[in-house]
């Protein structure tokens, strides 16, 4: 009897010591990945270059954004419909995506984009809010005021730039390697653009890569809707 009630105390003292060396497990080890990534393609849907990337991105199980040209949706509805059906989000590109056109006023760029939000709507039944500005906000033929900023808000839309330019577009010939290249950041916070027209084939081709890369440096591939932050720089106050 004595034999045993010291093997019970042994035991006792063991698991209490057990149980005060363990590490605790911190909390911040049980969140989730704190770096994230959107991936955005612009000038679609652009046939097979885009059919390609959406296999692609399938095949990985991650979703991505698309901003997209009217005149191209109505081309491509069979696309635009996937996408919605895939998970990814949609945003507008205005119509027609001629430069002299959409930033002739403000009338014009605000029209153009809400006949692009009427095209997908036909599609996916749905209006969408997102917009990005072809060649950005601020570009060579256009400088953002807070005017057509104020006009877009009150039609409900939200304006995203991008944090890292893959440069696809500058030159849709540029290798896959350098593309994947151009597409690597250390940020903890990425919106990366990438483009699915056309003429983007090595855009198609990178895109594999790119994803592995994040991937393994622990990014969440995150889509854009209503609670993400607009990104846009306002140098023109009137």
């Amino acid at each position: 009897m004595k034999k045993f009630v010291f093997l019970l105390i042994t035991l006792i003292f063991s698991f209490s010591a057990l149980a005060t060396s363990s590490k605790p497990i911190k909390a911040a080890e049980l969140e989730e990945s704190t770096k994230k990534i959107f991936l955005t393609f612009d000038d679609g849907p652009g046939g097979k270059v885009t059919e390609e990337i959406l296999n692609t991105l399938k095949e990985n199980d991650v979703k991505a954004t698309f901003f997209l040209i009217g005149e191209l949706v109505e081309k491509h509805p069979d696309l635009v419909k996937r996408m919605n059906d895939e998970g990814h989000s949609i945003g507008v590109h205005t119509f027609t995506h001629e430069r002299n056109k959409i930033y002739r006023n403000d009338s014009s760029f605000l029209e153009e984009n809400l006949k692009a939000q009427e095209s997908i709507e036909k599609v996916i039944g749905k209006k969408v809010f997102s917009l990005r500005f072809p060649f950005g906000s601020n570009n060579s033929t256009y400088t953002l005021k807070k005017s057509l900023v104020d006009s877009l808000h009150e039609q409900g839309f939200r304006i995203y730039d991008w944090t890292v330019d893959s440069t696809d577009a500058l030159n849709p010939n540029l290798s896959p390697s350098s593309i994947v290249q151009k597409s690597i950041s250390n940020s903890d916070y990425i919106v990366l653009l990438m483009h699915c027209g056309y003429s983007n084939n090595n855009s198609a081709k990178a895109l594999p890569s790119i994803i592995k890369h994040f991937k393994s440096a622990g990014y969440s591939f995150e889509v854009i809707d209503e609670s993400t932050p607009e990104i846009y720089r306002l140098k023109n106050k009137c």
